[in-house]
């Protein structure tokens, strides 16, 4: 059988990416919101320009991406990283706890829906580090905030995205099944640490093998090959790929020599996955229950702002910061892109019965891209840390 429509759609996907890359820039909307929406144009419930078979394999992509991108998040949890920034790692870890909480209060309080606040609780946490560290650039700021901005959004979405694995167990195993909670919980058990134990197993070689290996092509092959064994053998036990991908990377920052190089190798590849990857997404997006979520819809975007500003605040008091960071980190968070629609997209997969929450992280996602880096620029510019730069003021504590 011909795959001539299947190559043509593979290559349209890829220029559009480039195209959506380059027009994000100019308009300052982010390029993933484009994808998803020239995917959704071109759907069965809007245009159906492309056959619908064609989102047949979306499974398989969103696996193979989500399982590169786990393994890039265990980059940030370095242990030599996260010696060098204790008050970021208080920051990061306060903001991800009282965001999550805020936010299955309130989307619980609106929905009365268990599984649907826990995988939304966990999804509110992750950022765009991409966003905030774009505007520091533009601006040029320099300060104790922008380094704790900084060194916060590098490592948040991993802690988001180890929380979603954990809470997706669970949101699972209290969607009504039957189960008794005996059972609930030790399954739960089983695929959070079953997930953690796999991939440091595979984790300790693959991190012998990166330094006997040279650049280039051999070590692609390394690393390709052990993230997709790592997340098949995920799915062959029955436990969560995600964290499990995400932990063979944490094992390979801690205990690889050059532990760089496997990362920049998946990174090298990873962009024709995620542009594949969001396509697919919007073009399986239903339409029909964007109306449906005006009340949750506003109910979760305004906890999230209040999350991370109040665990912001919070996690500044402990962590000693000053009077300005303590009040200003969290309004530098706001961005969100792709992790969290990638997250999204996974529970959909896992969970088709919330599948209200992929339209609903897609919408709050452009309002978010659309005011976190304004608010990130105000912020740094009444911190005094932008443009000529910045000097030392005291402690208004």
């Amino acid at each position: 059988m011909s795959h001539a429509l299947d190559l043509l759609l593979i290559g349209g996907i890829m220029l559009l990416a480039l195209g959506a890359h380059t027009l994000g820039q100019r308009v300052h909307v982010p390029r993933v919101t484009l994808l998803l929406l020239v995917g959704a144009l071109s759907g069965p419930e809007v245009l159906n320009l492309i056959p619908a078979r064609v989102s047949d394999n979306f499974g398989l992509v969103t696996e193979l991406t989500l399982a590169m991108v786990g393994f890039l998040l265990g980059e940030r949890m370095s242990l030599r990283d996260l010696r060098e920034g204790r008050e970021a790692i208080i920051v990061s870890l306060t903001v991800t706890l009282v965001t999550a909480l805020l936010i299955f209060a309130a989307t619980w309080t609106v929905t009365q829906n268990l599984s649907a606040s826990l995988v939304l609780a966990a999804i509110a946490t992750a950022t765009d580090p991409a966003a905030t560290l774009d505007v520091m650039r533009e601006t040029g700021s320099r300060g104790p905030l922008t380094r704790v901005v900084a060194q916060v959004v590098a490592i948040d979405d991993a802690w988001g995205a180890i929380l979603f694995s954990i809470l997706l167990v669970f949101a699972e195993l209290f969607s009504g099944n039957g189960m008794n909670p005996f059972a609930t919980i030790g399954y739960g058990i089983y695929e959070v640490l079953g997930a953690m134990v796999l991939g440091v197993l595979l984790g300790l070689p693959m991190a012998w093998m990166t330094g006997r290996i040279k650049p280039g092509e051999p070590m692609l092959l390394e690393s390709a090959g052990f993230v997709f064994l790592a997340a098949g053998i995920a799915g062959l036990l029955d436990v969560s790929y995600l964290l499990t991908c995400m932990t063979l990377g944490i094992t390979v920052a801690n205990r690889a020599h050059h532990h760089v190089r496997p990362f920049r190798s998946i990174e090298g590849i990873v962009e024709p996955f995620l542009a594949t990857f969001f396509f697919l997404a919007g073009f399986g997006l239903d339409w029909e229950l964007l109306p449906t979520l005006g009340m949750l819809g506003a109910v979760y975007i305004l906890a999230r702002i209040a999350g991370r500003v109040l665990g912001g605040y919070t996690g500044g008091v402990l962590a000693g910061s000053s009077h300005v960071v303590r009040w200003r980190n969290g309004a530098c968070l706001l961005p969100q892109a792709g992790v969290a629609m990638g997250l999204a997209l996974v529970a959909t997969h896992r969970m088709p019965e919330i599948a209200f929450i992929l339209p609903l992280i897609i919408g709050s996602t452009v309002l978010f891209e659309l005011i976190g880096p304004p608010i990130t620029m105000y912020q740094l510019s009444k911190a005094g840390e932008s443009g000529k730069g910045y000097e030392e003021e005291p402690d208004d504590d």
